[in-house]
């Protein structure tokens, strides 16, 4: 299937979307800027000490969490496929003067554009969901890490996706589907989760990828399973129905360990 139309439609929303993002306060661009990090702890626990290692970051949007990894001591490098993120990636990195490389591609392109290896390959938050064929992003992965390495992946839980996510819902309610198809889901609303403007019509093309999926690809391209850890809470409000505890991390109040909302993988080569 020919993705082509698809993945362009969402690049150009991610070009509007971007300078949004910088001005929200979701994203926080000030607090960052007087030091505070935008990595949780539990991928800094999980991937462990990075100092002078390198680190590749894939779909970085406009580079916060690379910039908070470069912070750590990686010497770090973000891409993603919206030419307006990474632009303001390097102009965010040239103020607070953190050395780091920024690299414009599509992940299914990412050979054509960069060259070399890495002892740690970074995703996480809301990223599988752009992404049609998963078998090609674990073997893009697999080519940047080294041997000895690791890829790690915090993301957004896959079950938890196919329930209702409207501003009326109250309860968790069965919606989306949850295994994955070569056909995406279209989806059309007004600014993103970062903005509710209505300055932007958002009209995105996504693809849902069952957990199964997700580890046969890393299976598939070499990897090593070190471990999958699954997560009762989400770091931001996904669902009407969730509500923020004291960690700052968002669950369903009436059964706070019931629905699966985050997962981590890290699998080394």
């Amino acid at each position: 299937m020919d993705n082509k139309h698809y993945l362009d439609s969402n690049r150009d929303l991610w070009d509007r979307l971007a300078p949004l993002h910088e001005q929200s306060k979701f994203y926080d661009v000030d607090a960052f800027r007087s030091g505070q990090s935008t990595l949780l702890d539990i991928e800094r626990q999980e991937v462990g000490s990075v100092e002078r290692k390198k680190l590749l970051h894939l779909q970085c949007h406009f580079g916060l969490d690379t910039l908070s990894w470069a912070r750590e001591g990686a010497d770090v490098t973000g891409v993603d496929f919206s030419s307006e993120a990474i632009d303001i990636a390097r102009l965010l990195a040239d103020e607070i003067g953190i050395s780091a490389k920024f690299v414009c591609s599509n992940i299914y392109d990412l050979r054509d554009h960069l060259t070399g290896e890495f002892d740690i390959v970074f995703t996480s938050g809301g990223v599988l969901c752009w992404l049609p064929d998963l078998k090609k992003w674990a073997e893009i992965a697999s080519h940047f890490v080294k041997p000895g390495g690791i890829f790690y992946v915090r993301e957004f839980h896959p079950f938890s996706n196919i329930f209702d996510d409207e501003n009326e819902v109250d309860k968790p309610t069965v919606r989306y589907p949850y295994f994955h198809s070569d056909k995406p889901m279209r989806f059309e609303n007004e600014g993103s989760y970062a903005s509710s403007t209505s300055d932007v019509r958002n009209i995105s093309y996504e693809w849902f990828h069952p957990l199964s999926d997700i580890i046969s690809s890393l299976v598939g391209a070499g990897f090593k399973i070190d471990f999958l850890h699954e997560f009762p809470f989400i770091s931001y409000q996904s669902h009407p129905f969730l509500e923020q505890g004291s960690d700052g991390m968002w669950r369903y109040p009436e059964s706070p360990n019931s629905i699966p909302l985050m997962f981590s993988i890290r699998a080394s080569k």
